[in-house]
């Protein structure tokens, strides 16, 4: 999931970060208690087929036929996507699928797994795209394990939409002294399996003297990283911006935890589509130029609190 504000897999390292108004996040998950619509579902998107919606023709026939685009995604991942009390799907992503829906026509329904397992899904056709705060990088394009280097699969599109960084953070009031990645030689972080934290973190380890390693402990989902960070059980954690600037404001009551140091490795979030799939590729860029042209989208992102990580046009695999 990293700047998951947002990247979910290690970016170039010389791009210079955004930030993100802390803030405007914590307003933004107020706004959840004021009640969104289930976003699973497209509001116009009833009788399983598509509407007269604009871009509709621009969609491949099956779906088209189906009227729905299923969409894989870690619904664990605040504010990004994730289930608020009442257990629906909410978040940036889901926001932006109800209104690419729109243009398109169609259902965009989420359905949960674990990050890791995502391209994976995607290339057994579980999934129609992934959309879940995934960084568009050069090594998930060509199919390429970020940490052996090795061919793995035939790797995926993405379509970029957002921009974001990775952040540290510590239990507030204890930061010992943390501010850089280099600080943490030594000490122990939890992190989401699969995220650009996770292979920061594994970096930077490598970087530290014999003995004085990282210890890194890593987790299905972001949410079970914080509880080990809150139990005690860790030195800092580590995650896209947005999500742990939202954790940083809400989570217990904005008493828990703090950022340390700055943002990092601001890469573009991509939808991923497979290679195979360029129609759907094509379509989903045109939906989202769409929403970027007639305001949707920049409403989506200032609902969110995230403005500093808008885009201007829609971009395919954008990523270095």
């Amino acid at each position: 999931m990293t700047a998951r504000f947002i990247c979910r897999t290690t970016a170039g390292k010389s791009a210079k970060s955004r930030m993100a108004t802390v803030g405007a996040i914590a307003v933004a998950g107020a706004l959840l208690l004021t009640g969104c619509g289930d976003q699973t579902k497209s509001k116009d998107e009833g009788s399983g087929k598509v509407s007269n919606a604009p871009l509709a023709d621009k969609l491949p026939k099956d779906i088209q036929d189906a009227g729905v685009i299923k969409v894989g995604s870690d619904i664990a991942y605040p504010p990004v996507e994730f289930k608020d009390k009442s257990g629906k799907t909410v978040g940036i992503d889901p926001d932006l699928g109800d209104a690419l829906g729109k243009q398109l026509g169609v259902e965009f329904q989420f359905d949960n797994g674990t990050f890791d397992t995502l391209l994976g899904g995607l290339r057994s056709k579980r999934y129609d795209l992934a959309m879940s705060a995934m960084t568009d990088t050069k090594n998930r394009q060509e199919g390429v394990d970020e940490e052996t280097g090795k061919k793995i699969g035939t790797g995926v599109d993405f379509v970029d939409y957002f921009t974001a960084g990775v952040s540290i953070y510590t239990k507030k009031g204890d930061d010992q002294s943390i501010k850089t990645w280099a600080d943490l030689c030594g000490k122990k972080i939890v992190v989401q399996r699969g995220t650009v934290s996770h292979d920061l973190a594994k970096a930077e380890s490598k970087k530290c003297k014999s003995g004085k390693k990282i210890a890194i402990e890593s987790f299905d989902n972001d949410q079970q990283a914080q509880t080990r960070l809150r139990s005690g059980g860790a030195d800092a954690g580590s995650s896209d911006f947005p999500v742990a600037a939202y954790a940083v404001k809400t989570s217990g009551g904005g008493k828990d935890f703090e950022l340390v140091g700055e943002q990092v490795e601001a890469a573009p979030y991509g939808i991923a589509i497979s290679k195979k799939n360029t129609e759907l590729r094509d379509a989903i860029k045109a939906a989202l130029d769409a929403i970027i042209k007639n305001g949707e989208y920049d409403k989506i992102i200032a609902k969110w609190g995230v403005e500093d990580g808008a885009v201007k046009e829609a971009q395919i695999n954008g990523g270095k």
